[in-house]
C-alpha cells in the first residue's frame, strides 16, 4: 500500500517570500524549510568576538565582515542558510540578483556550534559548504570547551583542517591572521 501522507515541496520563490515577512529566521534545502533555532548569550557573543577579529585583520583589504544576518546560497546543495558569520572579498555575488541580500560567493564561514547543530555544523554543512568555489575557510566554534577548528582549502578539492584549544592559536590564511582561542572566548564560562 502506498504511503498516503503527501509532502509538500517549496520553491525558492516560496521560501524568500517566507522569510520577508517572519521573525524567525529559516534555513532552506532541497525544497524543505526549517526553522531555525535561536542562539543563546554565549553563542553569540563568541560569534561576534570571531567576527571582530575578522574585521580587524581585513584592513584595507577590499573584504568584507558580515553578521548572520546575510543569507548564503550553496548553488550544488539548494541550500540557503544564516551561518553565524561570513566574509565577503570583492563585490558581493548575489543569488539571484535583486534587492534581497543572499550571496553566493563567500571567502570565510563562521559557525559556533550549540547542542541542537554541532552534528550538522562538522557534518552535512561541512559537507556543503566545502562545494562553494570561492569559499576558502570555514571556522567552527565550539560551545563546549575552548576549541577552534579551521577547515581550509588546500586547492581545487583537498581541504585539511587545523584545530586549536585553549591557550593555543589557529591560522587563517586568507586574511593572513590567526584566532587567538582565549581571546575569542575572553569572559565566557566555557573552560
Amino acid at each position: 500500500m502506498p504511503d498516503a501522507r503527501r509532502v509538500h515541496r517549496y520553491t525558492y520563490a516560496d521560501y524568500v517570500a517566507l522569510e520577508l515577512h517572519s521573525s524567525t529566521k529559516h534555513e532552506f534545502l532541497d525544497g524543505e524549510i526549517y526553522a531555525m533555532a535561536g542562539g543563546s548569550e554565549e553563542h553569540s557573543a563568541l560569534a561576534a568576538a570571531v567576527l571582530r577579529a575578522l574585521g580587524n585583520a581585513i584592513g584595507s583589504r577590499p573584504c568584507r565582515a558580515h553578521t548572520s544576518d546575510l543569507r548564503i546560497y550553496v548553488e550544488s546543495a539548494g541550500l540557503a542558510t544564516f551561518p553565524d558569520g561570513s566574509v565577503i572579498c570583492g563585490p558581493l555575488a548575489p543569488h539571484p540578483p535583486g534587492p534581497d541580500a543572499t550571496a553566493l560567493n563567500p571567502s570565510v564561514l563562521l559557525e559556533v556550534t550549540s547542542d541542537s547543530s554541532q552534528e550538522y555544523d562538522t557534518g552535512a554543512k561541512l559537507e556543503f559548504y566545502r562545494t562553494i568555489p570561492s569559499l576558502r575557510e570555514f571556522i567552527v566554534v565550539s560551545h563546549r570547551e575552548r576549541r577552534i577548528t579551521v577547515h581550509y582549502r588546500q586547492g581545487d578539492d583537498h581541504w585539511g583542517s587545523r584545530v586549536a584549544i585553549a591557550g593555543g592559536r589557529v591560522a587563517l590564511d586568507s586574511l593572513d591572521c590567526e584566532l587567538i582561542v582565549d581571546e575569542i572566548y575572553r569572559g565566557s564560562a566555557i573552560v
